[in-house]
């Protein structure tokens, strides 16, 4: 029995190792909705993930709203996978437009993608600054990726190497000429933008700066 008990205390050990990195929250208990508004039905919330449904889509959000912040997680992309990021985003409309910005997850080596703007592409906020390409593991396989949140200015890094680092107060051009009226954004919430497809995401911390 005691040498059972040192087994079960040295795997729980274990277990906390791998929780969330210093100074960072799990926005997920890897089982449930809780913490999370928006269109949760179309989204799945079990064994350790975050899923989009196939042919749904939607925003989820974060209850809690951030100004200045990192964020850590994972992602798995299908064949042609299309996710975003919400970034301050108010609870309501699109958020690559009423949000500070979405963040694009995306499967940049699908041919139906072949002829975007480039500012479409995985990592780029959309419609206003392009993320360099070439970083994402093959298709479904799980990426790693940290985005920080200052003021006005937005860093990506994906597996490891920066893709975008950018002041969208900067910016003054759109794609198609269409305005962000919300890049000037300074708090909201953090969630996903699904696009119909089952992109998945886990191991989600942030950390408010």
């Amino acid at each position: 029995m005691k040498k059972i008990l040192s087994v079960l205390i040295l795997f729980a050990a274990v277990l906390l190792s791998h929780g969330a990195p210093e100074k960072f929250v799990s926005l997920f208990d890897g089982k449930s909705s809780n913490g999370w508004k928006g269109a949760l039905g179309n989204y799945d919330f079990s064994d350790g993930m975050i899923r989009c449904q196939k042919g749904r889509g939607g925003t989820i959000y974060t209850e809690q709203q951030f100004t200045n912040f990192v964020v850590r997680f994972e992602f798995k992309l299908p064949p042609g996978g299309n996710n975003g990021l919400a970034i301050r985003y108010p609870g309501q409309g699109n958020p690559a437009y009423a949000g500070m910005c979405e963040l694009q997850v995306l499967d940049n080596t699908a041919p139906k993608y072949a002829k975007l703007d480039p500012r479409q592409y995985h990592g780029s906020a959309y419609g206003m600054v392009a993320a360099e390409r070439g970083h994402l593991k093959p298709v479904g396989e799980w990426n790693a990726q940290t985005v920080t949140v200052v003021g006005s200015s937005i860093k990506v890094e994906l597996n490891g190497a920066v893709i975008l680092d950018c002041d969208l107060a900067a910016v003054t051009q759109f794609m198609q000429n269409k305005a962000h009226l919300g890049k000037e954004r300074t708090f909201g919430h953090f969630g996903f933008a699904g696009h119909n497809d089952p992109v998945a995401f886990r191991n989600i911390y942030l950390k408010e700066l």
